[in-house]
């Protein structure tokens, strides 16, 4: 019978063997306090699950209809001491479930920085934060340093005790930038930049990934995290910048390209405003920054001509990614400005001339070109 009982409990403990419980022993402080947030999160709900459950089974028990000595009340219904306990529990619970859980969404704020590096360690004014720059790609990742100067592609080191300053962003579509020994999940999205705060406390080599499934190649968006003394992440350092690779514009935009199980390679130096025109959407060279087309916008827009102010990814089998579906296939108009780099145009400054003239301004806040800017006064009615 022992036998037979050990070969029913194989397959689940075949299951069980692939389990990793990182998320409940995690090696970073921020992932160590969202850890005890949930512990506490589900020990308070649990405070009025297992009484309820465990009365259930025994009023089940107890009032059957075997049982003679229970007693049979036909005409019960209210009790002033059962509804107390019935309301006054959950309401108790309630009450200290969302004050942990305000607090807890402001300390660990994705966007906060972090306040210390462990328990009873708090970060010294003078800290100097490690700044990586994290790009989501199909199907990689990129992290460019950009106090080093280098870059990255499918894996990451931090030293020890260090906070850690992620600047996210993606490529071309959503995904979920997760290290669960580091720190909760931060979506990835294009055109936008999201922020991470974290710190590694314990030395290792940790799994990074995508959260959020964003294509055929998903299951390839791995990396490794490395947790470095600063010793030894000082001799990472000098690793990767003692090779000749450069990570220039154009050799993003061939890194770009959908690709599968990528290697891990490293750059020794990096374009200073790489991840600037990532985030602009505006790597192509004399292609319109979001930035200046959001002061565009801002100044009354475009009008028509706006609506050719894409340019879709070349590799893009339905010429329109990025784009509306309900767009033209092909969109000429990359830039108008005159610069071959554009840098940004500020909100305070005039829209940069036209080229298409033929086009009316129609835009809020524009007049029609030739028209003058002020309104035309009313006419005074006649006295005949």
């Amino acid at each position: 019978m022992n036998r037979l009982r050990m070969f029913a409990l194989l397959p689940l403990i075949v299951l069980l063997s692939g389990c990793n419980a990182v998320v409940l022993h995690p090696s970073g402080d921020v992932a160590m306090q969202q850890r005890d947030l949930v512990v506490i999160s589900t020990v308070l709900m649990l405070l009025i699950i297992i009484p309820v459950m465990a009365l259930t089974a025994f009023f089940a028990w107890h009032y059957r209809q075997s049982n003679k000595s229970a007693t049979y009340d036909p005409d019960w219904d209210h009790s002033t001491h059962l509804e107390l306990i019935i309301w006054s529990a959950p309401l108790l619970i309630i009450i200290c479930l969302g004050a942990v859980t305000w607090m807890a969404t402001h300390l660990l704020d994705p966007f906060r920085p972090i306040g210390r590096t462990a328990p009873g360690q708090a970060v010294a004014h003078d800290t100097r934060s490690l700044k990586v720059d994290v790009v989501a790609l199909d199907w990689k990742w990129l992290f460019i340093y950009p106090d080093y100067g280098i870059a990255t592609v499918n894996e990451l080191a931090a030293p020890l005790e260090t906070p850690i300053d992620f600047r996210i962003t993606s490529s071309s579509v959503m995904n979920s930038f997760f290290i669960p020994a580091l720190a909760g999940q931060v979506y990835a999205m294009p055109g936008m930049q999201t922020k991470l705060h974290a710190v590694i406390n314990k030395p290792g080599v940790y799994e990074g990934f995508s959260a959020n499934y964003s294509g055929a190649g998903f299951s390839g968006m791995h990396f490794a995290f490395h947790g470095l003394t600063k010793s030894d992440f000082e001799k990472w350092v000098a690793d990767a910048k003692s090779g000749d690779s450069t990570l220039s514009r154009k050799e993003y935009l061939e890194l770009e390209r959908p690709s599968e199980n990528v290697p891990v390679k490293k750059f020794a130096t990096v374009d200073a405003g790489l991840f600037k025109a990532i985030v602009g959407m505006c790597v192509e060279p004399g292609k319109m920054c979001m930035d200046e087309m959001s002061a565009i916008d801002a100044k009354g827009g475009l009008g028509l001509a706006g609506v050719y102010n894409v340019l879709p990814l070349e590799y893009d089998k339905y010429v329109r990614r990025g784009s509306t579906v309900l767009g033209p296939k092909k969109s000429p108009v990359a830039s108008i400005c005159t610069k071959t780099e554009p840098t940004g145009v500020e909100a305070d400054n005039d829209p940069p001339p036209r080229s298409l003239e033929a086009i009316p301004v129609v835009g809020a806040g524009l007049p029609r070109p030739g028209l003058s800017s002020q309104p035309a006064a009313p006419q005074r009615p006649s006295n005949s």
